[in-house]
C-alpha cells in the first residue's frame, strides 16, 4: 500500500464519533435486553397482534384477544409496530426483538446527537448532552411501540431544523414521517405539539418581536404546507379519525392516566430521575448564563416539553430529544463568551476546534452496519450481550412461564381471570386457545373494565360479583398476592397448579 493510499484507507476504516456513539448507544441498549422486556407485559401482545396481522393478512379491528370485550371495536394505533416485532421475533426469536429495539434507539439518538452538533457547532456539547439526554430516557428504553416514537420525533425535529435554515422544501418529508407515525404509535400526537411550538415561536419573533427580516423566506408557507399536509396523511390508518379520538380520550381520562405509572409525574426521590433533573437545571442555568438573547422557538419548544415531562414521566424521553440541541447551541455560546476570562472556556474550544479539524477527514460511516451485522451473528450463534448473561427471555421471577407451560398441557374450560400485567405474555404464550380478562391495553379495556378489575384486586365490596358477571371459571394469580390468600381460603375453589410465582384455581 502506498504512503498515500495508507491515509486514505485509515480514513474509511477510523469511524466518526457519531458512529462511535451509535454503536455504544446500541450495545448499551442491548445490555439491557432481558431489563427492556420484562418491565411489563406489553411484549408479548404486542409480537401476538403481529402474528395474527402477518397470518391472517388483515389488521384487527375488533377485539378477538380477550372474552371480557369480545367483538368490540378496537383501535390499532401500533399495528406497523407490531407486524415490525412480530416479523423480528420470527426471524431471530426474542433476540430479534431486542436487536430491534436497540437499533431504533442508537439510530434516534445518532440523529439527535448530529443536530445537537449542527446547532452547536461543538461536537463536545452534542456529546454530553446527548448522552444526558439518552440516560434520561433510558427509564423508557422497552421493547414497545414508543420507541418509534422517539424515532420519528428525531426525525420531525431534524426537518423542522431544515425549513428553519431555509431549506423550505423539506416540508414535503413531513406527511411522509406523519404518515409512519400514525401507523406506528399513538403519540404522533407529540409531532403536531412540537410543530405547533415552533410555529408559535417563528409567529411571536415575526410579529411581537418585530424580528421578521431573520426569518428564511418562506418559512411560514412551509411550516403550514406540512402541518396541514401531515394532518391529512394522519387519517391513512386503519381507524380513520377515530384514531384521534382514541389517543386524546385517553390522555383526557384521568383515572386510566391515574392508574398507569407512566403517566404519573417524575418522583425526584428515585434517582432513575436525576438525570431528568439535571437536564432541567442545566436548561435553566445555561439560559442564564448565555449573553444572547434566547429565540422565541427554543423557549416554547423548551419550555413546554420540560413541562410536560415535570407533569408525566413518559414524555421525559421527548423533553430530553428536544432539548439537547438547544442546551448544546447555549453551551457553545457561553464558551465562546467566556474564553477570554475562563481558562476551561479556552481548552474546551481547542478540544472542540480539534474533533473537528479531525471528523472533516473521517469516513468510517460503515461501523454502525459492521456491529450491528455483528451482533446478529453473535445471537444466533447463542451469546448472551446482556450484562448479567442471562439470555433474552420473559423472566420466570416476573411472569407465569411455568404455569404457562401448564395450561398449555392442561387446558381449563371457561373464562379466566388473570394479572393485568400477566395478560400480554399469556396472549404469547397461549392465543388463540387462551384468552384473557384484560392486559396493558388500558386504553380499548377503558374506565369502567378496569375498575371492576381493581375492585376484585383490592378485594373490594362486591368482587365476587365480578366473577359471575364475566362467567369466570378459573384464575390465574401471583402466589403472595390477597386475592390469591381469599380464594385459598373459598371452598367454591381449588388449587389446581401452583410454583413460587404462581397459581392457578378452578372453581369446584
Amino acid at each position: 500500500m502506498s504512503q498515500e493510499a495508507k491515509p486514505r484507507f485509515i480514513n474509511f476504516l477510523v469511524p466518526r464519533l457519531r458512529d462511535v456513539f451509535w454503536v455504544a448507544v446500541f450495545f448499551a441498549a442491548l445490555g439491557m435486553g432481558p431489563a427492556m422486556m420484562n418491565v411489563d407485559g406489553d411484549l408479548g401482545r404486542h409480537i401476538t397482534i403481529g402474528r395474527y396481522i402477518l397470518d391472517s393478512r388483515s389488521i384487527p379491528t375488533t377485539d378477538v384477544f380477550s372474552h371480557s370485550m369480545a367483538g368490540q371495536p378496537l383501535t390499532p394505533h401500533e399495528w406497523l409496530a407490531q407486524v415490525l416485532f412480530a416479523l423480528a421475533d420470527r426471524l431471530m426469536g426474542l433476540d430479534g426483538v431486542v436487536l430491534l429495539a436497540a437499533a431504533t434507539l442508537a439510530t434516534t439518538f445518532s440523529l439527535t446527537y448530529n443536530l445537537a452538533a449542527r446547532r452547536s457547532g461543538s461536537r463536545l456539547a452534542g456529546l454530553v448532552f446527548t448522552l444526558l439526554a439518552a440516560g434520561a430516557a433510558s427509564i423508557h428504553w422497552l421493547t414497545r411501540p414508543h420507541i418509534f416514537t422517539f424515532l420519528l420525533l428525531a426525525i420531525w425535529l431534524w426537518i423542522l431544523d431544515e425549513l428553519s435554515r431555509g431549506n423550505v422544501r423539506r416540508w414535503a418529508w413531513m406527511p411522509v414521517v406523519m404518515l409512519l407515525w400514525v401507523n406506528l404509535h399513538g403519540a404522533f400526537i407529540a409531532g403536531f405539539a412540537t410543530w405547533a411550538l415552533v410555529l408559535a415561536g417563528w409567529a411571536w419573533e415575526h410579529w411581537v418581536e418585530g424580528r421578521g427580516e431573520d426569518l428564511p423566506p418562506g418559512l411560514f408557507k412551509a411550516l403550514l404546507l406540512g402541518g396541514a399536509a401531515s394532518a391529512l396523511v394522519s387519517f391513512l390508518n386503519p381507524a380513520g379519525a377515530h384514531l384521534w379520538a382514541t389517543s386524546l380520550g385517553y390522555i383526557g381520562n384521568e383515572y386510566l392516566v391515574g392508574h398507569t405509572a407512566e403517566y404519573l409525574s417524575p418522583d425526584f426521590h428515585s434517582s432513575s430521575m436525576w438525570l431528568f433533573l439535571l437536564l432541567v437545571i442545566a436548561l435553566v442555568g445555561l439560559f442564564g448564563l448565555a449573553n444572547r438573547r434566547r429565540q422565541a422557538v427554543e423557549l416554547f419548544v423548551s419550555g413546554a416539553w420540560m413541562a410536560m415531562g415535570l407533569f408525566s414521566a413518559r414524555n421525559i424521553p421527548l423533553f430530553g430529544m428536544v432539548v439537547a440541541p438547544v442546551l448544546a447551541n447555549a453551551w457553545a455560546e457561553v464558551i465562546q463568551t467566556q474564553m477570554g476570562r475562563w481558562k476551561t472556556a479556552r481548552w474546551v474550544h481547542q478540544v472542540d476546534l480539534r474533533l473537528a479539524q479531525t471528523e472533516e477527514t473521517l469516513r468510517g460511516a460503515a461501523w454502525p452496519v459492521l456491529a450491528a451485522v455483528a451482533a446478529a451473528v453473535l445471537l444466533v450463534g447463542g451469546a448472551r450481550l446482556d450484562a448479567n448473561r442471562a439470555g433474552n427471555r420473559f423472566d420466570p421471577q416476573q411472569f407465569p412461564v411455568q404455569a404457562a407451560d401448564w395450561l398449555l398441557a392442561n387446558p381449563l374450560p371457561g373464562n379466566g381471570f388473570n394479572y393485568f400485567p400477566w395478560g400480554g405474555y399469556l396472549l404469547y404464550r397461549g392465543w388463540p386457545e387462551l384468552r384473557v380478562f384484560i392486559d396493558g391495553q388500558t386504553d380499548f379495556y377503558g374506565e369502567e373494565l378496569t375498575r371492576r378489575y381493581e375492585q376484585v384486586l383490592t378485594l373490594a365490596e362486591g368482587w365476587q360479583d365480578v366473577f359471575q358477571r364475566y362467567r369466570i371459571e378459573w384464575v390465574i394469580w401471583p402466589k403472595n398476592e390477597s386475592l390469591a390468600k381469599a380464594l385459598q381460603n373459598d371452598i367454591g375453589w381449588e388449587i389446581v397448579y401452583s410454583d413460587q410465582t404462581t397459581v392457578v384455581f378452578r372453581k369446584r
